[in-house]
């Protein structure tokens, strides 16, 4: 009766483990949708690609969905087998994390919107050598998130949320040369105010790739670190 009792437990034990693995490769598969969405985006407000423009506006129905089915599962593994400590811990951040994916897809989603009304009015005058490199170091901060959730390491993560306040310093001096311009030129303020919606966005971007890296922390080390002084949040992870 016990070796049935301990194989029984050895079954749902291992069933769990493989809903859990699951649970986290559905959120990389999706992570991995947007990363291209973000990525597209830009390719066709660059290169003035409004056909590819659509295709990222039409995915993000399909990025809706995934979280949805996201949702979804993680609500009915809680409640189908109510994990504790470290498992519940991973359980709510993947819940948290595939919502600010959804927002980056929605991000993404408004620089094609962008990309398309650019390539309508005609050549833009300033601009797009800040969002070709502001959307380099946000796609890579997306990218080493993903990983950094992929491996559970929380070295990555730190270096992330140290990226972001970068990301932030580059896109104030984008922000502020593109206001002198316009001041300089008051015929480009249209096609330059599209320009800074264009960089808000990804500046938001970079805000939701540092979430994934507080919840990455949170996983491993049960410690929030949203809100937190960089160097506090280093000697958590530093902490062993």
């Amino acid at each position: 009766m016990d070796n049935m009792k301990e194989s029984h437990s050895k079954h749902i034990s291992q069933q769990f483990n493989q809903d859990l693995a699951d649970l986290r490769n559905q959120l990389l598969n999706m992570g991995g949708v947007v990363e291209k969405q973000v990525a597209d985006a830009v390719e066709a407000l660059i290169s003035n690609n409004t056909a590819l423009a659509e295709i990222v506006r039409d995915k993000d129905q399909e990025v809706d969905l995934m979280e949805q089915i996201i949702d979804e599962n993680s609500t009915q593994l809680i409640a189908r087998r109510q994990p504790a400590a470290s498992d519940l811990r991973l359980v709510i951040s993947i819940i948290k994390m595939v919502a600010d994916l959804e927002r980056i897809g929605d991000e993404a989603s408004k620089i094609a919107k962008l990309a398309i009304r650019l390539t309508e009015e005609g050549k833009v005058p300033r601009g797009y050598v800040e969002i070709r490199h502001i959307s380099e170091h946000v796609g890579k901060m997306v990218n080493t998130a993903l990983d950094s959730f992929a491996r559970f390491d929380v070295d990555l993560a730190l270096q992330i949320i140290k990226q972001d306040h970068a990301v932030d310093t580059e896109y104030k001096s984008a922000m502020r040369s593109l206001m002198t311009f316009m001041m300089e030129d008051p015929r480009s303020i249209s096609q330059i105010h599209n320009v800074m919606w264009v960089l808000r966005s990804l500046e938001r971007i970079g805000d939701h790739a540092c979430n994934l890296a507080e919840h990455v922390i949170y996983i491993v080390k049960g410690k929030d670190v949203r809100h937190m002084p960089i160097k506090d949040a280093q000697d958590i992870v530093n902490n062993n």
